[in-house]
């Protein structure tokens, strides 16, 4: 199997559910793995968890939404680290209601963490990467970007921005050696969709009918392909859009 010895990886919204399965599985393939998150507490107990697992490991709190506060982070970062091998811009924020019945506040927020907070972090990362002549860029998109979603207008919105932003930064930084991809999960068994489960069972069983594999999809399978991406092995693959969703959608 692929393995990422040597390599440093950041994640966003590395506390919980998806960014955490995937700081998990990155340290498994023996990459250093950083954290960053607004909720110190959770991204310090992933911290320990990848320090059992052998690996180096920093959590830092940071809100990916602060250009100031994201540059800040990066310096930490490479002094601390040396480099940035791999970003993994996984930090997203999105509220389901009706879009008529949606508030300036709300787009504003989804917006800015999961569009704005990408630009972000691609901004202040790449430089780096152009100076070290390398690197790898996943941005996890959602197949509501690509497909739409009833009751997530901006939300599907701002990760429809996130495919085509992760297009254009390919086709720039190709000639770098600078792989940019983005992940669209399906609908991903996370603890948050764990309680739509002992709040509407039958929502939460029409989802698993829905997917053709006849379940939701596992937060670690999200990972294993983040790891695949990050990996010397996908060195050849860039300005794609993977979906890992059991075949929910197919397109």
């Amino acid at each position: 199997m692929f393995m990422l010895t040597g390599k440093v990886a950041v994640v966003t919204g590395g506390g919980r559910g998806i960014g955490r399965s995937c700081c998990l599985v990155l340290a498994e393939q023996e990459a250093d793995v950083v954290i960053l998150d607004r909720d110190i507490e959770t991204a310090t107990a992933v911290k320990e968890e990848v320090e059992e697992l052998g690996r180096k490991a920093k959590a830092y709190n940071v809100d990916v939404t602060d250009l100031a506060a994201v540059a800040e982070a990066v310096e930490t970062i490479i002094k601390d680290f040396g480099k940035i091998d791999v970003w993994v811009n996984n930090a997203g924020w999105d509220k389901v209601q009706p879009f008529l019945k949606s508030e300036v506040k709300t787009w504003d927020r989804i917006i800015n963490i999961n569009l704005r907070g990408t630009i972000n972090c691609c901004h202040t990362v790449l430089t780096h990467m152009l100076e070290r002549k390398g690197g790898t860029i996943i941005n996890i998109g959602s197949d509501a970007g690509r497909a739409g979603s009833e009751g997530e207008a901006v939300y599907s919105a701002t990760k429809g921005g996130v495919i085509a932003f992760t297009k254009t930064l390919a086709l720039e930084f190709a000639k770098s050696n600078i792989n940019v991809n983005c992940l669209c999960p399906g609908v991903t068994n996370t603890p948050l969709l764990q309680q739509l489960k002992t709040v509407d069972l039958p929502a939460y069983e029409a989802l698993e009918r829905a997917t053709p594999m006849g379940r939701l999809t596992k937060p670690e399978e999200i990972a294993y392909t983040v790891a695949f991406l990050a990996s010397d092995e996908a060195c050849f693959i860039t300005g794609q859009t993977i979906s890992v969703n059991g075949g929910f959608t197919m397109m």
